[in-house]
C-alpha cells in the first residue's frame, strides 16, 4: 500500500482534492460516458413525451402576453425574496420556471452533449467541423464544463426551490398525486 504525498499546506484541501494513490482513472471515464448515454436518452424520451402529450404547448411554452419584463422582473423578485405562490397559481409554471427548463431542455444539455462529442477524436476524424464549431478542444472542453457548472446550479437552484414552495406538499403529490392547494389570503 502506497502512502499519500501531500503538496500543499492545508491537509483538509489534500484529504478533498488529492485522489487516493489506487484511483481508477479509466473507470471515472467510463462513468462519465455512462452518465452522458443516460443524459441522453433520458432528454429523448422526455422530449417525444412533452411533445407527443401537448406538455410542451400547454405547459411550458410561454405565452406572448407573459413575455414582458415587467413581469419578468416582479417574478424575479419574488424569487431573490423567497416569495413563494399562492392559491391556483402554485398549480402553474411561472414564467422563470418555464424559461429556465426550455434553456435546460433545448440548449443546455444540447450544448453539453455537442461539446462533449466534440472531444471525441474518432468524432472530430470524422466531422472536423464540429470541433471548429467551438473554435477547438480547449474551448469545447471550457464550454462543457460551464454547461455542467450551469446544469449543476440549475439543480441546485431547483431543489432549494422545492424547500421554498412547500417540501412535504410536492414530494406527496409526486408519491400520491394529491397536491394540496393553499388559499389565497384576501387583505
Amino acid at each position: 500500500m502506497q502512502r499519500r504525498v501531500f503538496r500543499s499546506r492545508s491537509l483538509a484541501i489534500d484529504l478533498v482534492f488529492t485522489p487516493p494513490a489506487d484511483w481508477d482513472f479509466g473507470a471515472t471515464r467510463g462513468w462519465h460516458f455512462l452518465c452522458a448515454w443516460v443524459l441522453i436518452l433520458g432528454t429523448v424520451v422526455y422530449g417525444v413525451y412533452l411533445v407527443a402529450s401537448g406538455r410542451l404547448r400547454r405547459m411550458l411554452w410561454p405565452a406572448r402576453h407573459e413575455l414582458t419584463l415587467a413581469r419578468l422582473g416582479r417574478e424575479l423578485s419574488q424569487h431573490l425574496r423567497f416569495r413563494r405562490a399562492r392559491g391556483e397559481a402554485t398549480r402553474r409554471y411561472n414564467l422563470l420556471q418555464k424559461i429556465s427548463y426550455l434553456g435546460v431542455f433545448f440548449v443546455l444539455i444540447p450544448l453539453l452533449v455537442v461539446s462533449g462529442i466534440a472531444m471525441s477524436n474518432s468524432v472530430t476524424a470524422a466531422i472536423p467541423d464540429l470541433l471548429a464549431l467551438f473554435g477547438g478542444r480547449q474551448s469545447a472542453r471550457s464550454i462543457h464544463f460551464l454547461a455542467a457548472m450551469l446544469l449543476l446550479g440549475f439543480i441546485l437552484v431547483h431543489v432549494i426551490e422545492v424547500f421554498v414552495a412547500g417540501f412535504f406538499n410536492l414530494m406527496r403529490s409526486m408519491i400520491t398525486g394529491w397536491f394540496a392547494v393553499e388559499r389565497e389570503e384576501t387583505p
